[in-house]
């Protein structure tokens, strides 16, 4: 790799992803792979810390790697693979966990929240961010493009990555969240205070990217928007303005061209209009999608040839981290 600083992604492929991740990650992915060298990853090892189908996960996990590609992810430009086809990952995640305090998973808030789900809670789940900072320093990635909601799991990994820097001499990068350039945050359409997810028991309250233009059309004209009447972009009208972020982020207008269009024709129209703004926005992203899926092959290839690039990577480091602790070499 070139002297370009590291940019490190995963993503779970856990069901089908949405216009959020779409606006949020996938959009801000494509700029960053010509200013860094850019790692993205499609985290399956981590998505069984919740019981999966297998079928479900195999197919989950080639339609996020279609996706990707569809939605501009050049394999010449960046490294795309899957986790589990390089085994570095789980090694270095059992050392870092040898230097990891219990105490310090359990006030981890996402595994406090997600624990109250679960009678039985596996040490998966516990352990899960300690296989995020053997993801992210197994490349010696300077930055990671993550939302607050990870801003924890990037703090445990900077602390692994000091404590075995102190414990043994300089071993790996430090590494800092790249924020996103200002993109809107979208939120639900049912419930404009909580983040739009996949995971939402109301399946109106998300698009996913894969929808039909109908689906997509149904669910942009049941989205809530308030009750005043008026066309404000205001965070007193959070149902309104979320879905002028949306328009924004695929129609290119900015908000206040946007409540200037739409002041004297009310909600019904700006509905109607917004439901085509999306459909069209995706279209080329569909289209796209369906004949890099229907391409076994070209798949394997791209996810065979990441794999190979993410190993040698990987491996650099763990031969490292395996000299500094104390094991001999193969």
């Amino acid at each position: 790799m070139d002297e370009k600083k590291i940019v490190y992604s995963g993503i779970q492929p856990s069901g089908s992803l949405t216009i959020g991740n779409y606006i949020g990650a996938l959009k801000n992915f494509i700029e960053l792979q010509d200013e860094y060298n850019c790692l993205y990853c499609i985290v399956d090892m981590h998505a069984i810390t919740v019981a999966q189908e297998p079928k479900e996960l195999r197919k989950n996990t080639l339609d996020v790697l279609a996706l990707y590609l569809a939605a501009g992810l050049d394999p010449k430009k960046s490294i795309i693979y899957i986790q589990s086809h390089v085994p570095a990952h789980a090694e270095l995640g059992w050392v870092l966990n040898t230097m990891t305090g219990l105490g310090q998973l359990q006030r981890m808030t996402q595994f406090k929240d997600k624990a109250k789900k679960y009678t039985d809670v596996q040490a998966g789940l516990l352990n899960y961010p300690v296989l995020m900072a053997a993801d992210i320093l197994l490349y010696q990635a300077s930055y990671v493009p993550v939302g607050e909601d990870q801003r924890q799991h990037i703090e445990i990994t900077r602390d692994l990555a000091q404590r075995f820097n102190s414990r043994y001499s300089e071993t790996f990068t430090i590494p800092e969240i790249l924020t996103p350039k200002v993109g809107a945050r979208i939120m639900s359409l049912k419930d404009p205070s909580s983040k739009m997810s996949k995971s939402d028991s109301n399946k109106d309250a998300f698009i996913l990217i894969l929808d039909s233009e109908e689906n997509t059309r149904k669910k942009i004209k049941r989205a809530v928007t308030d009750s005043s009447g008026e066309f404000r972009y205001s965070d007193e009208q959070a149902g309104l303005k979320n879905l002028i972020n949306i328009h924004a982020s695929f129609s290119g207008m900015s908000p206040e061209e946007i409540v200037k269009k739409y002041e004297n024709l009310g909600y019904g129209e700006f509905k109607e209009d917004l439901g085509e703004v999306v459909v069209e926005g995706l279209r080329p992203l569909r289209e796209r999608f369906k004949e890099i899926r229907d391409d076994k092959a070209y798949l394997e290839s791209v996810y065979k040839e990441g794999a190979e690039k993410a190993s040698y990577l990987a491996n650099k480091t763990l031969r490292k981290v395996y000299k500094k602790v104390g094991f001999i070499p193969r």
